[in-house]
């Protein structure tokens, strides 16, 4: 994976902002029972949570994943994970297609080849995807420092 260790660490980033403005997180895990599981750096973050294991590249091709993101009633959401130009791709391609408003946060997704990751940014922007950074989203959550959140966001970013 190109970049790894930043890879994480705004992965990381991401999710615990969500946790610290209690929105809703969506974990997916790709074939584990022949890629692997969720390395413990994130899943270990992800407490309480359960992933869903897919087979269809696109998140959107598993019930499981489709009914949990209905449960969550939002239209609007962030995209962080790998492959950039597989799995991320044709989820956010299949989300935008359904109406979904989709921003992906490109220092939290990756691929092994770093044009790989490239080509898979600009299709998904291409489509109507929007770029953003894991601090870009957190800040423009936010909004203000009069946010309740703001100080446990500014502690995960800095």
């Amino acid at each position: 994976m190109s970049a790894k260790e930043a890879l994480f660490e705004n992965i990381a980033k991401a999710i615990n902002g969500a946790k610290a403005m209690d929105m809703p997180i969506l974990w997916a895990e790709q074939v584990p029972h022949k890629l692997g599981h969720t390395i413990p750096q994130i899943s270990g973050l992800l407490g309480g949570l359960s992933p869903v294991a897919k087979n269809c590249f696109s998140c959107m091709g598993d019930d499981k994943f489709v009914n949990a993101l209905n449960a969550t009633g939002r239209r609007n959401f962030l995209i962080s994970g790998i492959e950039a130009h597989v799995c991320v791709y044709q989820t956010v391609r299949d989300m935008l297609a359904q109406g979904y408003n989709v921003e992906i946060m490109v220092d939290a997704v990756s691929s092994r080849d770093p044009e790989n990751k490239r080509v898979g940014i600009e299709k998904m922007k291409d489509l109507g995807a929007s770029i953003t950074s894991v601090e870009m989203a957190l800040f423009d959550l936010l909004a203000s420092a009069e946010s309740p959140y703001f100080k446990d966001v500014w502690r995960i970013v800095k």
